[in-house]
């Protein structure tokens, strides 16, 4: 490993107990470290063109750091053991963010994922990554679901709105697909302010006899 210092060389400092710059094929820490082990603050390259900024325990990215990925993704937040663990913001290099819960490096529990189109969103559970649990989704086109997901699918009960209308389609979900319930047959958002006009205009005659 690249923290053995073993195989590594101490460029700088103190790589036992103390402040230090460590290098092992290509990998450069400068940090903090206790009883050999970077432990404490510290910044580590790597030669990809990764790096990490914040704190280790034992070896380990653990606490609170930025992670710097070579295809240009950013995440900050909380790690443990060397993972993606507790409250983080994960931005890709496309301008798709997710911020929310992380558990053993994957999204888990309520979170919050905005496409780069700034259009599509999804609010809601998580688990092993995936939307699983109950969420809302605004699609791209401007239809809206709300409802219960299983692994990234329309899974469960839910309902989903279109865009521009007041249709609906209520009830069972399976991977996606309706397959249970009620469809309610809107009238376009144009009409119904048309209605609306209307009946005012109704309104305003019958208070004026």
């Amino acid at each position: 490993m690249w923290c053995n210092v073993g195989f590594a060389e101490c460029l700088e400092g103190d790589c036992i107990n103390g402040q230090g710059t460590l290098d092992t094929n290509g990998h450069t820490y400068v940090g903090e470290f206790k009883d050999g082990k970077v432990h404490g603050q510290g910044t580590l390259k790597y030669p990809n063109g990764a790096e990490y900024i914040g704190e280790y325990k034992n070896g380990k990215r653990h606490g609170l750091g930025t992670w710097k990925y070579p295809n240009g993704n950013i995440y900050v937040g909380e790690f443990k053991d060397g993972k993606r663990h507790g409250q983080g913001t994960h931005t890709s290099a496309n301008g798709d963010t997710y911020v929310g819960k992380y558990e053993n490096d994957k999204k888990n529990g309520w979170g919050t994922n905005t496409w780069a189109d700034g259009l599509s969103k999804y609010v809601g559970e998580f688990k092993d990554g995936l939307t699983n649990g109950w969420g809302t989704f605004n699609y791209s086109n401007g239809d809206t679901y709300v409802g219960d997901f299983k692994n990234d699918y329309r899974h469960g009960k839910g309902t989903y709105t279109y865009r521009n209308t007041t249709k609906q389609k209520i009830g069972e979900w399976e991977k996606g697909e309706f397959v249970k319930g009620q469809t309610i047959e809107g009238i376009p958002d144009d009409e119904f302010e048309k209605m609306k006009n209307n009946i005012k205009r109704l309104q305003k005659l019958i208070n004026n006899k």
